[in-house]
């Protein structure tokens, strides 16, 4: 068996809630956790007004020693964004696809090919948009590419930023490509969601001032069930949006052809004052 360590983080381009340079703090943090394969959002590839936070996937892949490929979506005057694959094992190729659905909102596939033992894995870095029409048609331009450039029996990861809260994009992917969400495999989840009450107190503790820990029930450990099928019902994607109380599942790491050892969602401390995403972690193996 071989075990991939897998993350998921939409970054808030590097700064945190509060709007200060978070970057330090996101080098010490993901290098704690030991990634195999990130995927992030809302990477900044250009800051003509920071330098600090200019070239944030190059100072990242190059903190954690890892291959680099970055998609430019969002292009400002002065700043542009996107999503940006790092990889500890090869990658093999990189392109970026254009998935805007209108005017207002740019959007971007990257799609990535990372070579490990021997297997070549498709990773597909998302952010969708924020109207549920949009999503739905990006989605579908996102089955129409694996359908042409993926090869059958291969593994394939797409993560990211789905903004899909009531999870109604779950069905096309299980249905259309036999692709599953982590949390609906995994043996164990680790960090219970928290109930509103602990989420409403972290937050009048925090605009008090309180130096409180980050909300979760991290002694809680959550046993899944599938169905006949090998279709997850028992467990939802994690709510990892806002950090600082969790509320809305936005983020999501499903997989093809691999085997879910774990997956949990990071709360807490440094995660919140880093973004206002909270981080997925996953360890798949691949047969």
């Amino acid at each position: 068996m071989s075990l991939i360590r897998v993350v998921s983080y939409n970054i808030h381009k590097g700064r945190s809630l509060g709007g200060r340079d978070a970057l330090p703090d996101l080098r010490l943090g993901l290098h704690g956790l030991r990634p195999d394969v990130l995927f992030l959002q809302e990477v900044q590839g250009r800051n003509d007004l920071h330098g600090a936070l200019h070239a944030q996937h190059e100072s990242l892949a190059a903190a954690l020693r890892m291959e680099v490929a970055y998609g430019c979506n969002a292009v400002r005057s002065r700043t542009d964004h996107g999503n940006a694959l790092l990889s500890r094992y090869p990658i093999l190729s990189a392109e970026n696809e254009d998935i805007s659905d209108h005017r207002l909102e740019q959007r971007g596939l990257l799609h990535g090919v990372i070579r490990k033992d021997g297997h070549e894995i498709h990773c597909f870095v998302v952010h969708l948009g924020l109207f549920g029409g949009g999503r739905e048609r990006q989605i579908l331009q996102i089955m129409e590419r694996i359908n042409r450039v993926v090869p059958p029996g291969a593994p394939v990861l797409i993560a990211g930023d789905f903004n899909d809260w009531k999870d109604r994009l779950a069905p096309l992917f299980v249905r259309q490509l036999g692709m599953v969400e982590v949390f609906a495999q995994a043996p164990l989840t680790h960090g219970e969601v928290p109930r509103l009450r602990e989420s409403v107190r972290w937050l009048g503790g925090m605009l008090r001032g309180d130096q409180l820990r980050g909300v979760t029930r991290t002694s809680q450990v959550r046993i899944n069930q599938l169905s006949m099928d090998g279709v997850g019902h028992i467990s939802p994607p994690p709510r990892t949006f806002p950090s600082a109380f969790p509320w809305l599942r936005l983020d999501r790491i499903y997989q093809r052809g691999f085997a879910v050892r774990s997956a949990r969602v990071l709360r807490g401390k440094p995660w919140t004052q880093i973004s206002d995403h909270a981080p997925i972690l996953a360890e798949l193996e691949l047969p």
